[in-house]
């Protein structure tokens, strides 16, 4: 499994992958430091619930285009030269699936990982009001990679699937918009889409006074109808995606 997972990092090294993370990296790092960059008292009181509430945004936004593109280059050098029927005479279809997904996870958690530190560097050099929130902020860590790798495991899915690759990757843009969208409607709405769990695992919510223009956050307690369901899809993609797999001839 180690060798074929190594095998899977080789073939994407020079496919761009690491330059396209480390782009949506600086793009974060960038619209923190605008965001964050002049704060008065009362804006800093409220730093910690400021970047829990959008940085999801910023996932849905980015994320589920990343993915997608993450999950194509991982399936598109068997496809292009059709060369799954010789690899499984060799390596089980169930291994291969697996090395393929397990080196996008790796991708996607130290993505996630990285962000985290980064909201946590902002907090602590602009001086962000009350101690660290630190259940809400590993709640955030696990909930988000929940989300990445359940829309990981669904494009690669649609990768292995399809030859032509512009399918996954317009689901994937797709998804994104959809996503955006459903985080300023109501949660049932969100839960119908696995792209808008970036707002349903969102534990801050927004009070904004017109008259006012003053933007008041607050906790919202964890959405557990919403954890089990995203579980529930997880298991869904992973079991019809794996047998599939294993089951198609090419």
């Amino acid at each position: 499994m180690m060798k074929v997972l190594a095998m899977e990092f080789q073939k994407i090294k020079r496919k761009g992958i690491f330059t396209t993370v480390a782009v949506l990296l600086g793009v974060q790092c960038l619209w923190g430091l605008y965001s964050f960059g002049n704060m008065n008292g009362e804006k800093l009181a409220q730093g910690w619930y400021q970047c829990l509430y959008h940085f999801p945004i910023l996932n849905a936004i980015m994320m589920p285009i990343i993915i997608a593109v993450l999950a194509s280059r991982l399936c598109d050098v068997e496809q292009k030269g059709q060369t799954f029927k010789l690899l499984e005479t060799i390596i089980p279809a169930e291994t291969l699936f697996h090395a393929k997904y397990l080196c996008g996870v790796i991708q996607v958690v130290a993505i996630t990982v990285f962000q985290v530190l980064m909201i946590l560097s902002f907090g602590v050099i602009k001086g962000f009001g009350g101690p660290i929130p630190w259940d809400k902020i590993l709640f955030y860590l696990i909930s988000t990679i929940g989300v990445h790798v359940t829309i990981l495991l669904l494009q690669q899915v649609l990768s292995l699937h399809f030859s032509n690759q512009m399918v996954p990757l317009t689901l994937g843009l797709l998804g994104s918009l959809a996503g955006l969208f459903s985080m300023f409607l109501p949660k049932g709405i969100g839960k119908l889409l696995i792209w808008g769990y970036y707002g349903v695992m969102m534990r801050v919510g927004l009070n904004w006074d017109e008259s006012t223009r003053i933007s008041d956050f607050y906790y919202v307690p964890i959405d557990w109808l919403g954890v089990f369901l995203l579980v529930g899809m997880f298991l869904a993609i992973y079991i019809y995606g794996s047998r599939s797999f294993a089951r198609k001839e090419w």
